[in-house]
């Protein structure tokens, strides 16, 4: 293309090109590479997605440190000798980064195989149909945004001034602090101030709903509130931040209002953990006409945005911020734009799911009671606690329960709930017995070997089972 001295001499053209080379947009670049399309990845790195450098992954490595710790320092209740846990921070994220490498490594690999053309560089929308990445200019019949999400500045008075550390900077510490305050009371902040409570610091958490997780059901969280307090965390529901200070020997002391009462917390590190928001600062998406809402870019079942050859996946469009729900619209956005001219495969959350990895943990797929109610859809509801369960008591695993959803007349469930041991590894049960669109009456007839966790879910369904036509 030749025109006046401001454009681009030599334009590079692909089938598809795709921002991001994190999960969800290698999981669109296999994709449409599969179905015969040219794909152009540009990634300006470090290459590897947010799941495996700063997310999931890392997160997950050193949270087994501090549970196995917390598991050593209960031996006496399992007839054991007393053991001392000195942690190792230094000894933990060594472990964790070479882990961390090897993840990292197997996805480079994938990135820089030939049947992609990689551009390591930094990209932005000149128009609708064309991206500079570095020195390239870039043309394509369809774009994929999936650059994920980056953690959200809070505009607390003092506390830039004062200084804190983030999720991205916790995962580094190489000497624990004497004492933290946690900003925040998602999966990311509590999973996070467990750890530290866990390797021996002294965490005081700070959230702004009336519980953590605010968006989950209230009979979820308390048994993680408990658990968390009962291991010496020191958690302020329902408060207004007020501002952030320092005194003259470091100390950061966070200054709020709860119940009508002011407050104030004093450690010698805060962990600002109050979210995300989506990656898209510098990509010029107003060049590209995209449409979007708080900062989030808007689209619809296929992946679509507001220009229907740019779609967007994962934590981008601000729907869901989990990792194999940004692989599914990955693969969705990879199909539909290799096949813009048929029947574009669409996006279906009735299977959402969700774990935090805290200790008790908590998973869920489907609707939530507080989902149901909102919708005005008909639901029955039972549960059935660990504490009364024999597995668990043998585990000496007691906190939490099940609780499961189900249509009032055919008995399909509709969600399902775990607060409790292995809670992210049970609620694929539910997740599978609802992928084929089952009832409380399959969980039933189907045989659970005894004694396992596993068989706590017939409790709740017979229950329900029980209460159909």
């Amino acid at each position: 293309m030749t025109s006046s001295s401001n454009s681009p001499t030599h334009i590079i053209h692909h089938d598809l090109l795709i921002i991001g080379g994190g999960s969800a947009g290698y999981a669109a670049a296999r994709t449409a590479e599969a179905e015969g399309a040219n794909v152009g990845i540009i990634d300006h790195g470090p290459l590897g997605g947010l799941c495996i450098l700063r997310g999931c992954m890392p997160t997950k490595t050193m949270l087994r440190s501090s549970d196995i710790a917390a598991l050593i320092r209960r031996a006496q209740e399992f007839g054991l000798g007393t053991f001392q846990v000195q942690a190792n921070l230094s000894a933990i994220i060594d472990r964790k980064n070479r882990l961390i490498k090897e993840f990292a490594n197997y996805r480079i690999e994938a990135l820089q195989h030939p049947r992609y053309t990689l551009y390591q560089e930094k990209a932005h929308f000149l128009s609708p149909t064309l991206i500079q990445a570095g020195a390239h200019y870039l043309s394509a019949k369809a774009f994929i945004i999936a650059t994920g999400s980056v953690v959200s500045r809070m505009s607390i008075p003092g506390l830039e001034k004062v200084g804190y550390i983030t999720s991205d900077d916790a995962l580094e510490l190489r000497t624990p602090p004497d004492s933290m305050i946690v900003l925040g009371g998602g999966a990311v902040a509590l999973e996070l101030a467990q750890f530290f409570s866990r390797i021996g610091v002294k965490v005081s958490l700070i959230q702004r709903s009336e519980h953590v997780l605010s968006q989950v059901d209230t009979d979820l969280v308390l048994p993680i509130e408990a658990k968390l307090q009962e291991e010496g965390m020191r958690i302020y529901t329902n408060t207004s931040l007020e501002h952030v200070s320092q005194s003259s020997d470091g100390q950061k002391t966070v200054h709020f209002v709860q119940h009508g009462q002011t407050q104030r917390v004093t450690a010698t590190t805060i962990l600002q953990a109050l979210g995300r928001h989506p990656n898209i600062d510098g990509l010029q998406l107003e060049s590209a006409q995209v449409e979007l809402t708080t900062k989030a870019i808007v689209v619809n079942e296929a992946m679509q945005t507001s220009q229907s050859h740019i779609f967007a996946v994962g934590d981008v469009n601000g729907l869901h911020e989990i990792v194999h729900i940004a692989i599914e619209q990955g693969e969705i956005a990879g199909w539909n734009a290799v096949h813009q001219d048929q029947t574009p495969r669409h996006y279906n959350d009735r299977l959402k799911a969700q774990v935090t990895f805290t200790d008790p943990q908590v998973a869920s797929v489907g609707l939530s009671e507080r989902e149901c109610q909102a919708q005005s859809i008909p639901f029955l509801v039972a549960s059935y606690s660990f504490n009364d369960h024999g597995k668990s008591l043998c585990l000496g695993e007691l906190h939490g329960h099940v609780k499961i959803l189900c249509h009032p007349q055919s008995g399909e469930i509709l969600g399902g709930h775990i607060v409790g041991p292995e809670a992210s590894e049970l609620i694929h049960e539910l997740i599978t017995i609802m992928h084929f669109h089952g009832t409380v009456r399959d969980i039933v007839r189907i045989p659970h070997y005894h004694p396992t966790l596993a068989e706590i879910l017939t409790y709740p369904a017979e229950e329900l089972a029980d209460q159909l036509p």
